[in-house]
């Protein structure tokens, strides 16, 4: 969603309409679940999130319409992220045990580089849709909006690519065999 489209909902929301503020932070908490999770561990993601969204909340009066809504929530989620790391690092942690068995990331990273080698052969607006929708988990509209690419392009794109790396692992599956 725009930022303009949010800071209508919330100046409603300020005006006491109470269905659009619950749409408001609806579509906040997929945002905000989105942030957190590129900045903090899996477990304590949603946590942040509803810490924010309570924050928002307590906080709502202090938005100025005249003013973009975008600074204004990256304001508050990243301090609510900073005050999550602070609270990570005082977290009591115990050194591991030598017995403790730990799991090989190497065939993680091997696929890893296998997949940027094969998106490097798609063309660049390709593997960008690709990228973005199907690795960063970005809906059809925030990569169009990213991208400056139409929806129906965005689409087009991701087939085509998908189908370009179809045929190119089929054809290194039969060269190899």
């Amino acid at each position: 969603m725009a930022d303009s489209e949010w800071a209508e909902l919330m100046m409603a929301a300020q005006a006491g309409d109470s269905v659009r503020y619950r749409r408001l932070l609806g579509e906040l908490h997929i945002w905000l679940k989105r942030y957190f999770s590129r900045r903090l561990p899996p477990a304590i993601v949603e946590d942040a999130v509803q810490d924010t969204l309570i924050a928002i909340h307590d906080k709502r009066h202090t938005f100025d319409p005249g003013r973009p809504f975008g600074p204004w929530l990256g304001a508050i989620a990243r301090y609510k992220w900073i005050d999550r790391l602070r609270a990570l690092k005082r977290m009591a942690t115990e050194p591991l045990g030598e017995d403790i068995a730990t799991q090989d990331h190497g065939a993680a990273v091997i696929s890893a580089t296998i997949l940027n080698q094969l998106l490097a052969e798609l063309k660049p607006a390709q593997a960008e849709c690709i990228r973005l929708v199907k690795i960063h988990g970005y809906s059809v509209e925030e990569t169009s909006r990213r991208t400056g690419q139409s929806i129906s392009l965005v689409k087009i794109n991701i087939h085509r690519g998908l189908a370009r790396l179809t045929l190119a692992v089929q054809n290194q599956a039969y060269a190899d065999g």
